[in-house]
């Protein structure tokens, strides 16, 4: 046998065993799920239960599009007034929907703002809201939501993968001054992001920059369906040296591994064999530490949003969404698409 072809036969199998990998890591995921949705019926009263499990039948309902990031109560069981244990298989079932950094944000978020409600004077409870989507023992598309104020997580498995967008993330404070959360949560986040702008020669940064005053928020806010066209073309991942679009592919793994790394490495490979030129990078605002500032990441599949320009400059929103893929929308499709009601 040629060389050429024992090459081909190699990277043959090679591919074969990342793809049996890659599906035996996102069954492993799907059971920790499932066990993590489990104990947490099995601690619940009947009545809360209920209220879990209070949504309509079709998971495609426009109804379950409709979320926010703002404080306010939403449909679901709130976890106010849940005891110690039902609340560690809340904890449980939130940090089996992500890897462990993305976990350490979603968490992160809570603890946050904790923080914030004591500097206000107004300590107490959590108050997120949880819905259970289907069921996590049946054999059709299950999943779940938890939302509140600065965290949004939605939950969609089939038997055909799973999706986790719109995962929006904020911390109000963006900077902690002190404590067991003393720090930035979303730091990396933002250090990325600046180190690449600043990078940029002047050219290169009159492309990326589309503002001097940032917008007050992310574009794309609580839209049912992301638009990438909302937001500026920015400059092109082509357009960028070397080392630029290394920070830049940096800033979008950053992202895309909150997600169970199964998950995260399907988005990042679709994302190559589309062609990483497809990728933009836009900027609002100061450059300079605790500046207000905002970007954004546009690429064909999915976009990415960061601001800090609340609270002049300490109060942080991240999200990230998927054309295709928020809600679960095109798993529930081939699902329904194939006879099932």
């Amino acid at each position: 046998m040629g060389g050429s072809e024992e090459s081909t036969e190699a990277a043959g199998t090679e591919a074969a065993s990342t793809e049996a990998a890659g599906t035996e890591a996102a069954e492993a995921t799907a059971a920790r799920m499932r066990e993590a949705a489990r104990a947490l019926l099995a601690v619940l009263e009947p009545a809360q239960v209920r209220e879990l499990r209070d949504v309509p039948a079709r998971l495609d309902a426009p109804e379950l599009r409709e979320w926010t990031y703002l404080p306010g109560p939403r449909p679901g069981l709130s976890t106010e007034e849940l005891g110690g244990e039902q609340r560690a298989a809340v904890d449980a079932l939130l940090a089996a929907a992500h890897s462990t950094h993305g976990g350490r944000l979603a968490a992160g978020a809570i603890e946050v703002e904790r923080h914030r409600r004591e500097l206000a004077g107004r300590p107490g409870p959590d108050r997120y809201w949880l819905r259970l989507l289907g069921d996590p023992d049946g054999d059709g598309p299950w999943g779940w939501r938890m939302n509140g104020h600065h965290l949004a997580v939605h939950v969609l498995l089939t038997a055909g993968g799973l999706r986790v967008t719109p995962h929006f993330v904020g911390s109000e404070p963006a900077l902690v001054p002190y404590g067991p959360r003393a720090g930035r949560l979303l730091g990396p986040e933002e250090d990325m992001a600046r180190e690449l702008v600043t990078d940029l020669g002047a050219a290169a940064r009159a492309t990326a920059v589309f503002a001097a005053e940032p917008p007050d928020d992310i574009l794309t806010r609580a839209d049912p369906f992301a638009d990438p066209d909302l937001l500026p073309a920015g400059l092109s991942y082509g357009d960028m040296t070397a080392g630029q679009r290394r920070l830049l592919e940096r800033l979008v793994r950053r992202y895309l591994d909150r997600a169970p790394d199964a998950y995260a490495r399907e988005c990042w490979a679709d994302t190559v064999a589309q062609g990483l030129d497809t990728l933009s990078f836009a900027w609002a605002g100061g450059p300079a530490p605790g500046e207000r500032h905002y970007y954004c990441v546009r690429a064909p599949d999915f976009l990415i949003e960061y601001d800090n320009t609340q609270d002049d400059g300490n109060h942080a929103h991240s999200v990230w969404r998927h054309v295709r893929h928020d809600w679960g929308l095109d798993l529930l499709r081939a699902h329904y698409e194939d006879g099932h009601g």
